[in-house]
């Protein structure tokens, strides 16, 4: 069997140059560590041209291959096991070398828990799309080098991919993007007096036992026209984060600013960095230094932060050797452009026969973003969110041929759907959150994705 072909492309601290010519090709997904915006990333992961994709409404996922098509009614991570396995294997120390990218959305949940269906599902977006490609180019910020990855069994044309990185034209930033833009004001989808009967029935699920923490999200959204690629580099611009992403897929464009590592397999170690714990920012330093200090010193968010990394525990058990979980670093203060957060480690060592998507479905969807216990939690959210989540709060990320996968909890992601963009913000409700303090916080969540917004007016919906 012929060897996986890497070849050197030039090296530019800002991938959106090199994908801003390609990123009308078909499936084009770019996994972004906006490392040049200032965040701690590394690697960037650019795809296009998948040669197989599959798509899951409801309980069918639709698999193509070419001009084959065909429909099948088993697990989808199970399917997309099976589609990476066909491929084949490939040995390398990058962190994807062909295999699938794409996003799980969080209504899969579905298909591993028994929940009820009460929530609209209005945004036509599948609830899983993954491309399989065989080739992508890699950028290694770290290193400052740049390839072009092609599987040994590749069968689509990698030249595109490397025409886009080795043009003469020198890879610099595209120029600040002014197409996209909002044509009404934004609008979140339920009321304040909403939010807060939601809040009181969470309370009372907890009083009564049922539940120690409920993650609950409300809804933004808004007209808009243009490029979404545009409101892209504007969200990155506002909001760099580590775990970034934007994809092109059947119905819209995912855009993406998470902050937060779901689940990653690098040979036999699997780790999860859970978020709990949220404080705004300031421009001025003492100020801010005051606002991180009072999150690093609060009994409240640790408490909750502990919560969940028991529960992420509890998960990685399900798939990793008995004894080898691990919390190596536990309610650390981390701080991006727009907030500071308490940032939690779990790692485990991965149990024989299990493979990436094995992982990823006994901790999905993110306990971070569920609460705990996580089913209770889950019909809770059915319950009380009006519309369905959809790729909100799944994972976006890759699963790739050399056994590594890395994927983001989709938190701080918008998605273009028609002509509206949407947006979400939650946060986690325990027995002494208070009202109007978690309300806040679901808006300053939503403040860096609002700016992407531009001007547009944004309303409180009181009644």
């Amino acid at each position: 069997m012929s060897e996986l072909r890497i070849i050197a492309l030039p090296y530019s601290v800002d991938s959106t140059a090199g994908a801003a010519r390609v990123v009308d090709r078909p499936w084009f997904m770019l996994l972004d560590s906006c490392v040049n915006r200032g965040s701690a990333g590394r690697y960037d992961v650019l795809v296009c041209d998948p040669v197989a994709t599959l798509v899951t409404v409801g309980e069918v996922t639709e698999i193509r291959r070419g001009a084959e098509t065909k429909s099948s009614t088993e697990d989808p991570f199970a399917l997309v096991a099976q589609a990476v396995a066909e491929l084949g294997p490939a040995s390398s120390e990058l962190p994807f070398v062909g295999g699938a990218v794409g996003y799980f959305g969080y209504d899969l949940g579905r298909r591993i828990e028994q929940l009820p269906s009460l929530a609209l599902r209005d945004i036509e977006l599948p609830d899983m799309a993954i491309g399989i490609y065989d080739h992508a180019v890699i950028v290694d910020h770290v290193a400052r080098t740049a390839w072009l990855v092609v599987h040994p069994r590749a069968r689509t044309d990698a030249a595109v991919l490397q025409a886009a990185w080795s043009a003469h034209a020198p890879l610099t930033p595209p120029v600040f993007a002014t197409s996209f833009e909002v044509t009404t004001s934004v609008r979140p989808e339920i009321t304040f007096e909403q939010y807060a009967h939601a809040w009181r029935c969470i309370k009372r699920y907890i009083e009564a036992g049922d539940v120690y923490q409920v993650n609950f999200a409300q809804r933004f959204s808004a007209a808009a026209r243009g490029a979404p690629w545009d409101a892209y580099l504007r969200l990155r611009n506002v909001n760099p984060a580590p775990y970034s992403a934007y994809l092109t897929v059947p119905g819209g464009t995912i855009l993406s600013s998470s902050p937060e590592r779901f689940v990653q397999v690098v040979n036999d170690r699997v780790e999860t960095k859970p978020i709990k714990g949220t404080r705004g920012r300031s421009p001025d330093p003492e100020l801010d230094r005051r606002y991180a200090a009072e999150l690093a010193q609060s009994d409240k968010d640790r408490a909750e932060n502990v919560m969940i990394v028991d529960l992420l525990r509890n998960d990685l058990g399900k798939c990793c050797e008995i004894g080898s979980v691990e919390v190596p670093r536990l309610c650390a203060l981390e701080s991006y452009a727009k907030v500071h957060h308490l940032v939690s480690t779990v790692r485990g060592r991965r149990a024989a026969h299990t493979s990436e998507l094995d992982v990823l479905r006994a901790c999905f969807p993110g306990g971070s973003i569920t609460g705990a216990p996580k089913i209770r939690a889950m019909e809770i959210i059915e319950d009380l969110e009006p519309y369905r989540r959809g790729v909100y709060c799944g994972a976006i990320g890759y699963v790739s041929c050399n056994g590594r996968m890395d994927t983001n909890i989709a938190i701080r992601t918008l998605v273009q759907h028609r002509d509206r963009l949407y947006c979400w913000a939650g946060g986690g409700i325990v027995m002494d959150s208070e009202l109007e303090l978690e309300y806040e916080e679901s808006l300053t969540k939503a403040a860096a994705m609002l700016e992407v917004f531009a001007h547009a007016e944004i309303e409180r919906l009181d009644s």
